[in-house]
């Protein structure tokens, strides 16, 4: 398992098809050297040095410091959609190879490189700067519906400095049975499936948590 680029994004106008007016990040390109990552200050946005996140509504802060998405799962797009995506396509951080992403348990910790420690909270939820950044017709419901599932988010439990080559390792997996992909799917297709994913509540994202909790009490599960 293996860490194959490092990505950041700048901001930009947003002049994408359908995408809400504002400043963005999501064109992640990677990056040579190494890059510092570290929980982000209070208030903050990207745990990663020299990138952009700029609507903290939805992204970034210390439950989504970092995004990462598996190659494998990149080249299953690719094979879709009939075009390349390079690294950064999914507006994430890292792209790795050899690593179930998708599969990875809420709480999930990996090390990446020497010192860098992060834990996964959940995944991403699609939105309309997205679609317009892919240029694909139904983006959001069709990444919704993949067996795929949308990558990773992670905190920052160990700062550290890696870079394109570094060794990911599986250091810690909970005691439950709730992934990146069951999560994601009980989040956005049925969430009637909301009530179980709160075996997983430590680790969770707090908009996810907050999005199960409130079916659960409302639906008195």
């Amino acid at each position: 398992m293996e860490l194959l680029s490092v990505n950041v994004g700048r901001p930009k106008a947003v002049d994408y098809t359908n995408a809400p007016a504002g400043l963005t990040g999501i064109d992640k390109r990677p990056v040579d050297g190494p890059v510092r990552v570290a929980a982000p200050v209070p208030g903050g946005s990207s745990g990663v040095a020299g990138d952009a996140v700029c609507d903290l509504r939805f992204h970034g802060g210390a439950d989504r410091a970092v995004h990462a998405f598996a190659r494998e799962d990149m080249e299953s797009w690719e094979r879709e959609l009939g075009r390349p995506l390079p690294p950064g396509s999914f507006g994430e951080n890292l792209t790795t190879r050899g690593l179930d992403v998708n599969g990875a348990l809420i709480g999930e910790r990996w090390r990446i490189g020497p010192d860098l420690v992060l834990e996964v909270t959940g995944g991403r939820i699609p939105c309309r700067t997205f679609a317009g950044f892919v240029q694909e017709d139904a983006w959001v419901r069709r990444l919704n519906q993949s067996a795929a599932g949308p990558g990773a988010l992670l905190r920052v439990i160990e700062p550290g400095e890696i870079r394109a080559g570094d060794p990911i390792t599986v250091i810690h997996r909970p005691a439950h049975p709730i992934t990146i992909t069951r999560l994601h799917h009980a989040a956005t297709t049925d969430r009637s499936q909301l009530p179980g994913t709160l075996v997983a509540a430590e680790w969770m994202e707090s908009g996810l948590l907050a999005l199960a909790r409130n079916y659960a009490e409302k639906y008195g599960e």
